[in-house]
């Protein structure tokens, strides 16, 4: 029997690839799970930022103002595949910890994170920005995959596989728009590698430290001695090195590029060994 969730927003959407109430909660393997506070803390971490992509998309379609093509896309896949990722994983979260308090938490991250999200955050022009959202959408793929391979609950897996696929699409998305504007804005290399290098050093601070600091103060908010935050990082950015899939990572990173083939195989090594140290140390 699959646990009955709320439809009364957009997992109705046909844009959709997959849909919420086919996560069977009641398969859960609990016993698996329940005790891993590196789980949880991924876990819930992401449903906080999935949860919040509404205010993204409402400062990309501002942006976008003009391009009515691309906001109808955001609209009417992007948005509902990202709030779909949220809800998802908040429903993950409350079934295998039911005692963590996902609203009042949720509340405190979206008071700091709506503060932080605004329209002065993105990329000077519009083929930049797409330049951003793909390292974004790099990031999220490398992460569900490694949280995928880190993880043996069979619900976890096939949650986060999901999602995992729909990132890719959106990072397939943001890059032929990308390649558009390329044209159309005359980018030059420096200028792609400029909004490369901001978005790549940008992807162990924002939204994903305030995140993680908000579940953790929930997390050990009634312990005595909670692990101290600096600690609860390094050991989740250990855990994850273990099965990272670095040499995708690089792979998207340098595609805005437009390297020919044997450029792109030559800069591949040294860039992974960049990316390692920037990404996960």
């Amino acid at each position: 029997m699959t646990t009955s969730l709320s439809t009364g927003s957009p997992s109705g959407s046909p844009s959709l690839r997959w849909r919420l109430e086919e996560l069977d909660l009641d398969a859960i393997d609990r016993a698996a799970v329940a005790a891993r506070d590196d789980i949880f803390l991924l876990v819930c971490s992401a449903s906080f930022i999935e949860s919040g992509t509404d205010l993204y998309t409402r400062n990309l379609l501002e942006f976008f103002d003009a391009d009515a093509e691309f906001g109808a896309w955001l609209r009417e896949h992007w948005e509902p595949e990202e709030l779909q990722h949220g809800r998802a994983l908040r429903a993950y979260v409350e079934h295998v910890w039911p005692d963590f308090d996902w609203p009042a938490a949720y509340g405190d991250f979206f008071a700091e994170y709506s503060a932080l999200c605004t329209l002065d955050e993105l990329e000077p022009t519009r083929g930049q920005e797409l330049v951003a959202r793909c390292i974004v959408e790099m990031g999220t793929t490398t992460y569900y995959q490694a949280l995928n391979a880190i993880c043996d609950e069979p619900v976890l897996r096939q949650l986060s596989w999901n999602i995992r696929t729909d990132e890719v699409q959106h990072y397939k998305n943001f890059y032929r728009r990308f390649l558009e504007y390329r044209r159309s804005e005359g980018l030059g290399r420096s200028q792609v590698i400029a909004a490369l290098w901001r978005r790549v050093a940008e992807l162990r601070r924002s939204d994903a430290d305030v995140a993680l600091r908000h579940v953790s103060a929930w997390r050990w908010r009634d312990s005595p001695e909670p692990p101290a935050l600096r600690d609860v990082r390094q050991g989740l950015f250990e855990r994850m090195r273990t099965e990272y899939p670095i040499e995708l990572a690089v792979r998207m990173i340098i595609k805005p590029l437009q390297l020919g083939p044997r450029l792109q195989r030559w800069a591949e090594r040294p860039l992974s060994l960049l990316a390692r140290h920037v990404l996960l140390n």
